[in-house]
């Protein structure tokens, strides 16, 4: 297993990191979703993948994720977006990618077209879920759960057996952070991936993505028994074979 390094992107902040290199000016770059990290099965798996096919890979946990440093509820979209920004420019510099969104990860890599339109040969999309704080989380929040938010800054959102931290600067960072309204016009091959049983995002969210590709090859699987993570090892054998047909049209 490689080795986690850090980057240090800010005088008070450290970015952890898992990046190999092969020469190759192809990379594999994975962005996890919401309150995630690096320690999970699919990072691992893309991974393995990228070593048997001697390609580049880069994954990193966002500020307040994982073991990055900074807090959870500091961080926003716009952040986020700047630290994986900064950390592609570090690490992959100037070599083609793919980018492969879980969740979450999907909207912070249509922000990352502005930056690196000519450099993005592929986009793959896991249970896509962009703008989801205004459109699933926010709207969906009673009058009383919203004035709470406004007034303390912060609401501990209950989630099955977990409790996310909401912060009223996210919600509201989020709205600057459309992409459900702007076309990219690159010419790549952009799959979606989502489960048909997935009760945190519909696979509408999934849809309108491929909406924004005008030029692009584009395809929706849908795993008939997969939730929303997909992180099961049948479910990550059936995504490795689609991230191959990218890699496949690039190289």
């Amino acid at each position: 297993m490689n080795k986690f390094k850090y980057l240090k992107i800010s005088n008070t902040k450290k970015i952890r990191y898992l990046s190999q290199n092969y020469n190759n000016n192809l990379y594999i770059i994975f962005l996890h979703g919401f309150m995630s990290d690096l320690e999970g099965d699919k990072p691992k798996t893309f991974l393995k993948y990228c070593k048997k096919q001697k390609l580049g890979f880069l994954g990193l946990e966002y500020s307040g994720h994982g073991k990055s440093s900074g807090k959870f509820t500091h961080g926003n979209i716009s952040k986020w977006s700047k630290e994986i920004q900064i950390t592609i420019k570090k690490i992959v510099k100037k070599n083609n990618f793919i980018l492969v969104g879980s969740s979450m990860g999907s909207w912070l890599s249509l922000n990352q077209f502005k930056y690196f339109k000519k450099q993005i040969k592929g986009f793959l999309g896991i249970g896509s879920a962009p703008e989801f704080l205004e459109r699933l989380m926010w709207k969906k929040f009673t009058k009383k759960m919203k004035k709470e938010t406004i007034k303390k800054k912060i609401y501990n959102l209950k989630h099955g057996d977990y409790e996310y931290p909401i912060s009223y600067q996210l919600i509201k960072d989020g709205r600057k952070n459309k992409v459900l309204n702007k076309k990219i016009n690159s010419k790549i091959q952009v799959t979606m991936i989502h489960g048909r049983k997935d009760e945190v995002v519909p696979v509408v969210y999934s849809r309108k993505v491929l909406g924004l590709f005008s030029k692009a090859k584009k395809k929706l699987i849908i795993f008939n028994n997969g939730d929303h993570s997909l992180s099961s090892k049948k479910n990550l054998k059936k995504i490795i074979v689609e991230l191959n047909k990218i890699v496949s049209n690039v190289i």
